[in-house]
């Protein structure tokens, strides 16, 4: 039922480690890409994966490259538990909601990473207005943003921006509001609409 309480908010959303969780599919296809047992590979990671023994920026893009042109990985990542049923729940209260995401930071595979992001958004069945492939996120525009990399969350916060934390080995030290689950990001959505129109 909409009850119509949160009309008009603008939720900025990002997809890899928020509403997909990129690294436990990503640890699946190092682990194949590494030709090594994928109990190898420590599943609490940091942000730029050196435990699994990536040491720069060039290996890295191979193992990216692998992921999204053989092995479809913006396709077949699950979804993290409770996404589909809070966006839809947020959607069906008002909230426009703005995917946001920099999933196009290799070059000469965007037509692939963009095609496989719109059929895992469908086939899961995620509710969304806008699309947005962006590296900076704040000049797309949100009154709330859900985000899991350290960088972008201190860039956006530094900006004055409302910005949840969704809570992974990769952002330990990043303060509140902070979120490990869907329902506690619902919650701090709420919350924060109150903040702004008191009753």
């Amino acid at each position: 039922m909409n009850d119509g309480n949160l009309n008009g908010l603008i939720v900025g959303v990002d997809l890899d480690g928020v509403c997909a969780d990129f690294y436990a599919r990503m640890r699946e296809i190092a682990a194949e890409w590494f030709e090594c047992h994928i109990n190898d590979l420590p599943v609490e990671v940091s942000y730029g994966l050196s435990e699994w023994g990536i040491t720069s920026h060039a290996q890295y893009e191979s193992l990216h490259r692998f992921a999204v042109t053989q092995r479809d990985l913006f396709k077949s990542t699950p979804m993290i538990p409770g996404t589909r049923k809070y966006l839809r729940k947020l959607s069906n209260e008002g909230v426009r909601i703005r995917i946001i995401t920099h999933r196009l930071f290799i070059q000469y595979f965007h037509g692939a990473a963009v095609s496989q992001t719109i059929n895992w958004l469908d086939s899961n069945g995620i509710p969304y207005w806008d699309l947005c492939f962006m590296k900076d996120k704040d000049a797309v525009g949100a009154d709330i943003y859900i985000e899991d990399s350290p960088t972008n969350i201190h860039n956006l916060r530094q900006k004055g921006q409302y910005t949840i934390c969704f809570a992974n080995s990769t952002n330990r030290d990043i303060s509140g509001p902070r979120a490990g689950t869907w329902e506690e990001v619902y919650g701090l959505i709420h919350d924060r609409h109150k903040t702004l129109n008191p009753t």
